[in-house]
């Protein structure tokens, strides 16, 4: 059975959606994915040595005591959850989903086994979880990895999760300047890798969302726009 293969198997009763697998399997479905990409120093040349500081305005953006229940919408390489974790107030808890089962058992060994994080096996465009059952949601660079039907869902499905009042946090792609230096490298090595990575170029976060969903928005860019940051008020 070839990597592609494997990667389209249920796991848990959770299909690994087709997109991922056929787009991603080198990223994230195969097992030698997690060995080769699971490197701080790595996450961080492809994010152009951007992930601390991508990362440390996502929490800040979240807040220094996370109370009640917070979520994580897909795994992420590197540190951020552990980051996270730290933040948990007592009587609190993160939880995190991903449909990968290779990205929760990797996820799973970089935590202290007392972290006040609990791993869930999911899908991001259908949450099993109540609606208005979480304080604040994260997107870590998920949404570009995606094609358009199932990032509209993935939005509406967060926003359906986090209670009137509060917070959903969006870090990923964005079109850099015009004269950006990186941006005649960066485009083509995103078209040839990340299918989907593009269409954040084009248009806006905002228009993928469910109407009337959000109440306000705060946005900001880094890097000469090459990334951006919005957070949302539910």
């Amino acid at each position: 059975m070839s990597a592609r293969d494997a990667g389209r198997e249920a796991a848990g009763g959770i299909a690994i959606p087709r997109y991922l697998s056929d787009a991603y399997w080198w990223a994230y479905v195969h097992p030698s994915a997690v060995r080769i990409f699971e490197r701080q120093w790595l996450v961080n040349c492809i994010l152009c040595g951007n992930f601390r500081r991508l990362r440390d305005a996502a929490l800040d953006a979240l807040g220094e005591r996370l109370e009640g229940r917070t979520l994580q919408i897909a795994c992420v390489y590197g540190d951020l959850t552990a980051q996270l974790a730290e933040r948990v107030a007592p009587g609190g808890r993160l939880e995190v989903v991903d449909v990968l089962p290779i990205q929760l058992e990797n996820l799973r060994r970089k935590l202290p086994a007392a972290a006040p994080v609990a791993l869930r096996l999911g899908n991001s465009a259908a949450l099993d979880l109540p609606a208005a059952s979480c304080d604040r949601a994260l997107l870590f660079f998920l949404l570009h990895e995606q094609p358009e039907p199932v990032r509209r869902a993935t939005l509406a499905e967060a926003l359906r999760v986090v209670r009137p009042g509060g917070s959903l946090v969006i870090v990923d792609y964005h079109r850099p300047h015009a004269l950006h230096p990186l941006r005649p490298v960066v485009r083509p090595i995103l078209s040839r890798l990340e299918p989907y990575a593009l269409e954040l170029w084009e248009r806006d976060v905002v228009d993928w969302m469910p109407k009337q969903s959000f109440q306000a928005v705060r946005k900001r860019t880094f890097f000469g726009g090459l990334y951006q940051m919005l957070v949302f008020t539910a």
